[in-house]
């Protein structure tokens, strides 16, 4: 709005308190125009708003200038209470970040060293919660206006079975033959249903592979790697009542370091690029730069030797930078493949279940590939190197 000048006449106005007129917008002037003069005007001073009515003209009047500026004292009062508003909660959501994300982390960390049913099952409850998540955001509008999504009775079934799948390694030792078999099934139900598409059936099936079988590499890696690891200080002291040195397999160890591994890379990340983050890394993800990256990278190379020195697994530091690069790169990819999936989605977060963190897969996205390459590493490349 631009500025103006206008000279009336107050001896015969009434000054009324501007927040006695509700109804009245902060950011009107004028409110009405009789011929060239206002009827009315909206007058300000330093302490108060006003509204000045009956502007009454006569011979002896006492004439003053009021300058209309484009932002009142409202405007600018509105304003510093919305940035103190939105600091405030900012402020909230990072404490219920901070403290829920401790609360997971303490759970997490005593479902990892129980390890057996209780890992298993718990990983199962994740599971299903992620599979929920992944499908709902297929049939959101950004992904559904270009495909057609599952039906939800497939959906549904879908997470179902991708929740028992961990249960089914546990129990077979292998997930092979049980994947293939859900997949049969379910790409014979959309098969035999009217008019079917293929992007039905890969996104079904892409839900049974990213939400049902990654995460069985866990289970394998935690429970099925069951071969002491001897040399591990901590076993030595670790109480009797809780399973003593046996509980420490090498299966435990090495998913104590994968797990610690990829909260350092997410924390390194978030700090560095807080610091120094100036090169986008990529557009899926605007928010991330090569120097996060870059600090991600280093910090969890450093935790995965650091542990490695504390469990006494693995032996040489070679074989723990290895292990440490893998995770990242594990974590990586989950990260920026839900961040894809979430913005054709057209979401910020993939749910609301956790507060202050979003969903189970915004929580977990850096954990999906990583189990399947911590576990090929353990079993596959170290025997090979003898470490």
């Amino acid at each position: 709005m631009a500025c103006s000048s206008t000279y009336i006449d107050l001896e015969r106005c009434n000054l009324i308190p501007f927040s006695l007129s509700p109804s009245l917008s902060s950011k009107t002037l004028f409110l009405n125009r009789l011929s060239s003069s206002p009827n009315s005007l909206i007058f300000a001073d330093s302490t108060r708003t006003f509204r000045i009515l009956r502007a009454t003209y006569s011979n002896h009047r006492r004439i003053i200038t009021c300058l209309a500026h484009s932002q009142s004292f409202t405007d600018s009062s509105n304003s510093e209470e919305g940035l103190s508003s939105e600091a405030q909660h900012k402020a909230s959501q990072l404490k219920k970040r901070v403290v829920f994300g401790l609360g997971i982390g303490v759970c997490v960390g005593g479902v990892v060293l129980a390890g057996g049913w209780v890992f298993t099952v718990a990983l199962a409850a994740a599971v299903f919660a992620g599979a929920r998540e992944y499908f709902e955001l297929v049939r959101s509008r950004g992904i559904a206006a270009g495909m057609t999504p599952p039906p939800r009775f497939v959906s549904r079934v879908c997470s179902v079975i991708c929740a028992l799948m961990p249960l089914v390694t546990l129990y077979m030792g292998q997930i092979d033959v049980s994947v293939t078999s859900a997949a049969f099934i379910v790409a014979m139900t959309l098969l035999l249903q009217r008019g079917p598409r293929f992007s039905q059936l890969s996104s079904a099936m892409f839900g049974l592979f990213y939400c049902g079988y990654l995460p069985c590499f866990w289970v394998k890696l935690r429970c099925g790697l069951a071969t002491p690891a001897l040399n591990t200080k901590v076993g030595a002291i670790w109480p009797v009542l809780l399973g003593g040195q046996a509980q420490w397999t090498v299966g435990l160890v090495a998913t104590l370091i994968s797990f610690s591994s990829i909260i350092a890379a997410d924390t390194y990340a978030f700090v560095g690029g807080k610091a120094f983050g100036k090169t986008p890394l990529t557009n899926i993800s605007p928010k991330k730069t090569w120097e996060g990256a870059l600090a991600g990278l280093g910090g969890c190379i450093a935790t995965s030797i650091i542990l490695s020195k504390v469990l006494s697994w693995p032996k040489s530091v070679l074989s723990a930078v290895a292990f440490g690069f893998l995770n990242y790169f594990g974590s990586l990819f989950g990260d920026l493949l839900e961040s894809m999936i979430k913005r054709d989605a057209g979401v910020k977060d993939s749910g609301s279940l956790i507060p202050g963190h979003g969903g189970i897969l915004d929580r977990v996205d850096s954990y999906m590939f990583t189990g399947a390459l911590a576990y090929s590493f353990v079993k596959i490349l170290l025997p090979l190197n003898g470490v």
